[in-house]
């Protein structure tokens, strides 16, 4: 059975974690909220969400990737390096690096994103380019292994491209 982390951290935008959790679920993959070490994060309307394993205790051996959510969230896991340290082992494994929204922020932190095809929210869009990324204004762009989309109204188009790169792996 595949095992993607879903990260977690206050202010996470609401859909953007429980759609691809449920949704990959619904599929047979194993999704673990992965946190920064709290047991309980807020959403931004307050919705919480428990950490099912701690990052600092979190092994990218043992995932087939991860799906970074949007909100406010992103600006706060960006501050971690173990967050970081986590995205790139899984991408230079060539393992499913899926963000959402503002998750970019992570991703440029992370530097996984020079000479590759991303998208991400509007508001962010300048960050995914000094990054080094090709930025594309389209529901979701898949690279590889990385799969980015902007907004909540790209979940559908988002998560199936996360199945369907899951299953032909």
């Amino acid at each position: 059975m595949k095992k993607i982390a879903v990260l977690v951290e206050d202010q996470y935008q609401v859909l953007e974690v429980w759609y691809p959790y449920l949704r990959l679920r619904e599929e047979g993959i194993e999704t673990v909220m992965v946190g920064t070490g709290k047991k309980e994060y807020k959403s931004k309307e307050g919705y919480p969400a428990t950490e099912e394993l701690d990052i600092n205790k979190a092994d990218p051996a043992a995932f087939d990737g991860v799906i970074i959510p949007g909100g406010y969230a992103p600006d706060i896991l960006r501050r971690y390096k173990k967050v970081s340290d986590f995205i790139k082992d899984l991408d230079g494994r060539g393992k499913l690096v899926a963000a959402i929204c503002h998750a970019g922020w992570v991703l440029v932190t992370a530097g996984v994103l020079k000479n590759r095809k991303a998208t991400c929210f509007s508001a962010i869009k300048d960050d995914i380019i000094n990054a080094g990324a090709q930025y594309m204004d389209k529901d979701v762009v898949v690279d590889r292994n990385l799969i980015t989309s902007r907004n909540p109204y790209d979940l559908p188009a988002f998560c199936g491209e996360i199945i369907k790169f899951l299953k032909k792996k």
